[in-house]
């Protein structure tokens, strides 16, 4: 780490998508040794984990006589740590992700990103063990890195016996953009020979042992259709390995498998025709019969990555935990900020239930945008979280920024979102009046003021200066996406003139920063390859469109992979030394089809100086993170986040909108 990346400090907020309403738990069912009575008697659910935070990614540790014993991912602490039942579980070095925990013979195997990938546009994602010394949460100090330095690995499986490791790899290939399905190839090696990996199956994720010979793993066919394929390995692993089989049909998706080691059977995360949600099936590898478990228990609820115990005895999974019970300790709320465990002890951490932040002058208020679809509108929190108004309801607003010098002014752009030039959108400055103390309305009524006029196309993505006289903001007038100031109190129906145009091409400038000493304008954009519309960079300016230059991210100017950027939402820190933003540049971290909906599952936050010198990463997931803002404030200053009150877990999110059911 830089040195003097300590010295940041002050409070980021930002947005993940849909995270904040996973609410999951792991859960379990009784497998019966004949499956067929299944439907006409459903087996009894039993939840295994305690409702805090989010839990899932679960195996049943060994020996498995309850059948209640688990290893897991557990994001209470700020970040995704591993426990082993209720306590967590000492991992050194202290990392802020981790995934797919298992336990066998005694030795915790895990997937960790706490080093550094060797360059840009790959994962940090790989392999790590750690022997357990008897207790359920110490370990010696001693962690073996499993994967080579320069490779990639995700989604680990151990055999029965533990002596042969399979996981999804790309080896040291650099990750080329794509998630809807990993680029990743089957590979194994035995436990005492991590270095002496082979290549079993190109084209294959999510691998899972049945005894010691059997792999079977998820891939999405020529046919659209996800499918379980199996494979042999022969007693040599060095040796020819026959071509994988496929052995789920095609009409269903199937992905997620976990096999059994004494059956014949794999359990399966499935998407069929009609049906919204995914659920856990049992197929039968001879019979080629499925039996599904979730559906006759939980219909309406999604159900992921299903896992056996090794006796075959019992079958878990994790969704969303539903209504609590009275005897439930489960969280119903979904405070309004949420900590984050952040890897720079000065620099505090929050997630925002909404998404595109902005401080109040002072700090004691944040402006906030609601679901564009189900809520659209603007609200306002305070910093503490305690309290929550609303003010604009019904109508789609994106893209707030708090005059720095008018506590009750916001601006902010009024349309559809992710549209054309010509689509309207406005740029809007809303007023109001709020005694944040004493008012215990939930509503407060605003005066909007329209300052773009109609027939000019797209305006969005507004800062305001720091003297509060003028905003930047995007603009598709000209028929290409750039970079207008405007007056931030008449607009552009000032008498003489209300706004100019700062940038001027056939590319695409947007999401504008002003710094805070008013002498730069920092933005996201494809001016360095105009046809490319997914691939933006990091620019800075002075405020008149002078002196434009790229902040070079990902390599030096020049590079084979520079241009490969996706940089977003970037922000200036108080002391406008040092930029913070989102990008793809660490790739993926967890297979994005075991997840939720995320629109772009590689969006991590990062902040680099100036100069483009001391990258640091903020994040660790297999979220997408975004809509950063940077309060010079920490926790002393805009008081203790209150965790206790907001909105009510539904448990509402997507399935990956590129998994599709209709052909």
């Amino acid at each position: 780490m830089d040195m003097n990346i300590d010295t940041l400090k002050g409070t980021i907020v930002f947005a993940t998508i849909g995270r904040l309403e996973y609410g999951f738990d792991v859960f379990s069912v009784s497998l019966p040794t004949s499956l067929d009575h299944f439907s006409s008697s459903p087996p009894q659910e039993h939840r295994l984990t305690d409702g805090i935070s989010i839990n899932y990614n679960a195996q049943f540790t060994e020996p498995n006589d309850t059948s209640s014993d688990i290893v897991y991912i557990s994001e209470r602490t700020g970040s995704a740590q591993i426990y082993l039942n209720s306590k967590l579980v000492s991992t050194p070095p202290k990392t802020l992700f981790h995934d797919r925990p298992i336990v066998k013979n005694q030795t915790l195997y895990f997937i960790s990103a706490h080093e550094p990938a060797d360059a840009p546009f790959k994962s940090w994602s790989a392999l790590y063990s750690i022997k357990l010394n008897g207790t359920e949460t110490e370990t010696e100090k001693i962690v073996t890195r499993l994967t080579p330095y320069g490779h990639v690995d995700y989604s680990p499986s151990v055999s029965q016996s533990g002596d042969v490791i399979a996981v999804a790899s790309y080896g040291s290939r650099l990750w080329q953009g794509e998630f809807h399905q990993l680029q990743t190839d089957i590979v194994v090696f035995r436990r005492s020979d991590p270095e002496n990996r082979r290549i079993v199956c190109s084209l294959g994720g999510w691998p899972t042992f049945s005894g010691d010979d059997t792999i079977y793993f998820h891939r999405q066919c020529d046919d659209g259709w996800w499918s379980i394929f199996q494979l042999e390995l022969p007693e040599n692993i060095d040796t020819q390995v026959p071509a994988p089989r496929r052995v789920t049909p095609p009409g269903v998706h199937c992905f997620t498998p976990a096999a059994m080691h004494n059956r014949r059977q794999i359990a399966v995360a499935t998407r069929r025709k009609g049906d919204s949600y995914r659920h856990i099936e049992i197929f039968d590898i001879e019979t080629e019969k499925f039996f599904p478990v979730t559906k006759l228990l939980n219909p309406n609820f999604h159900h992921y990555n299903p896992f056996v115990s090794p006796n075959s005895g019992s079958l878990g999974y994790h969704r969303f935990r539903g209504e609590p019970d009275e005897i439930s300790i489960s969280e119903s709320i979904i405070p309004h900020l949420n900590p984050v465990l952040s890897p720079i002890k000065s620099l505090r951490m929050l997630r925002l239930n909404g998404a595109f932040p902005s401080f109040s002058p002072n700090g004691d208020m944040i402006a906030l945008n609601n679901d564009f679809n189900s809520n659209p509108g603007m609200d306002i929190v305070k910093s503490d979280g305690s309290k929550r108004w609303n003010l604009i309801n019904g109508r789609i607003a994106f893209c707030n920024s708090w005059s720095p010098t008018e506590n009750n002014v916001i601006f902010t752009s009024l349309g559809p979102i992710f549209a054309t030039v010509r689509a309207t959108v406005q740029i809007a400055r809303v007023s109001f009046n709020i005694d944040t103390e004493n008012n215990l309305e939930s509503e407060i009524k605003p005066e909007i003021k329209i300052l773009t006029k109609e027939e000019t196309g797209n305006n969005a993505f507004p800062s305001c200066s720091p003297d509060g006289k003028s905003l930047v903001f995007r603009s598709g007038r000209s028929g290409y996406k750039n970079l207008y100031i405007l007056d931030a109190v008449e607009g552009e129906f000032k008498e003489n003139g209300g706004i100019r145009q700062v940038t001027d091409g056939p590319w695409i400038d947007t999401m504008p920063s002003w710094s805070p000493d008013g002498k730069l304008i920092a933005f996201s954009s494809n001016r360095h390859n105009p046809a490319d519309v997914e691939c933006f960079s990091i620019y800075v300016m002075c405020t008149d469109g002078s002196n434009v230059r790229r902040i070079y991210v990902a390599g030096d100017e020049g590079s084979e992979e520079v241009d490969k950027e996706r940089i977003n939402h970037v922000c200036f820190s108080i002391d406008c030394e040092w930029l913070l933003f989102t990008a793809n540049i660490g790739g993926v971290t967890a297979e994005p089809v075991s997840v939720p909906n995320h629109f772009q599952p590689y969006g991590e936050l990062y902040v680099i100086r100036l100069d483009g010198t001391g990258l640091q990463r903020l994040t660790w997931n297999g979220y997408e993170n975004g809509t950063p803002t940077w309060h010079s404030g920490g926790e002393k200053e805009l008081g203790r986040v209150c965790l206790d009150i907001g909105h009510k877990l539904s448990g509402q999110f997507d399935e990956p909108l590129w998994i599709k059911c209709d052909f």
